[in-house]
């Protein structure tokens, strides 16, 4: 028996970490590959679009969300290049990895956190954005 309840505190003590399904991951996909085109293409409203609602409400217009991007967010906002990461439920949350490869070349891994709206869509509720070590040749 204590045996089970020392098994059981590891389980609990362990981030929940689960699968998302493969219809699932090509819609985060295809909303977050949407979004950075929208950026290439300085099309605000459209990326703005993609945002979940808590986003707009701390930057209520797609210039203000546009502004906070470009000021923040170089490598998302124009990446060199981009490839999709692991993608898992890690404690209740969605979360995309994205690996960038920012406009002055540096590489970048984006934690995209990721919120299913009431109709089914996803939405893109927090971008964490980390400059990843550069490696010696």
């Amino acid at each position: 028996m204590k045996r089970r309840a020392a098994l059981a505190l590891i389980v609990l003590a362990v981030p929940v970490r689960a699968q998302v399904a493969a219809a699932d991951r090509a819609a985060i996909e295809g909303v977050i590959a949407a979004q950075i085109g929208a950026f290439r293409r300085d099309d605000g409203p459209a990326a703005y679009a993609f945002a979940a609602p808590n986003v707009k409400a701390l930057f209520p217009t797609a210039e203000i969300f546009m502004r906070m991007v470009r000021s923040g967010y170089a490598p998302v906002y124009r990446p060199q290049a981009m490839r999709f990461g692991e993608i898992a439920v890690e404690n209740g949350a969605v979360v995309q990895r994205l690996l960038l490869r920012g406009p002055d070349g540096r590489a970048h891994l984006a934690l995209y956190t990721m919120e299913r709206q009431g109709d089914g869509t996803w939405k893109i509720a927090a971008v964490v954005l980390v400059t990843l070590p550069e490696t010696g040749a």
